[in-house]
């Protein structure tokens, strides 16, 4: 099993798109990136934890590949507008991939080359090592699929 974590804006769809993808055994979302120990999701409303909602993903490498989890991430977000999706604003909805590996880092500069061709407007997903990942409160956890939703605008 292998860990990916991704930020693309609102956790809660960037989760349930995830869920979807066969091979992936778990998700959760939370908080990573930022200097403040423990946040809740208050603080990081308050823009001041320089966290983002993630989503880490537990995988299967076996039944999908990273690569495939990237086109997952650049396929469910718009990768160009920074700190930003939709109606959401503030660095806690950037796009972020957060590698766990070398291997992970490689495929991820090179999958923006690729995704890169898909937009006129330069993306600005940062791509850094992860860090500490901070879970979310329980009432973020599967946030759509609880209500009864398959997806939110993401977009």
């Amino acid at each position: 099993m292998e860990k990916a974590t991704f930020a693309a804006g609102c956790f809660w769809g960037v989760e349930a798109a995830f869920r979807q993808v066969k091979g992936v055994l778990s998700t959760a979302v939370g908080y990573s990136g930022g200097h403040f120990p423990d946040p809740t999701y208050k603080d990081v409303c308050s823009g001041k934890t320089g966290h983002a909602e993630v989503v880490e993903v537990e995988f299967d490498p076996a039944q999908v590949s990273y690569g495939d989890l990237l086109n997952v991430f650049w396929t469910n977000h718009d990768p160009t507008t920074l700190n930003r999706q939709g109606p959401d604003v503030g660095a806690q909805y950037r796009s972020a991939i957060y590698f766990h590996s070398p291997e992970q880092e490689s495929t991820a500069r090179e999958s923006i080359e690729t995704a890169q061709k898909r937009y006129s407007k330069r993306i600005v997903t940062e791509i850094t090592p992860a860090s500490t990942f901070y879970r979310a409160e329980d009432y973020h956890q599967q946030y759509l699929e609880k209500r009864g939703l398959a997806h939110c605008s993401i977009h």
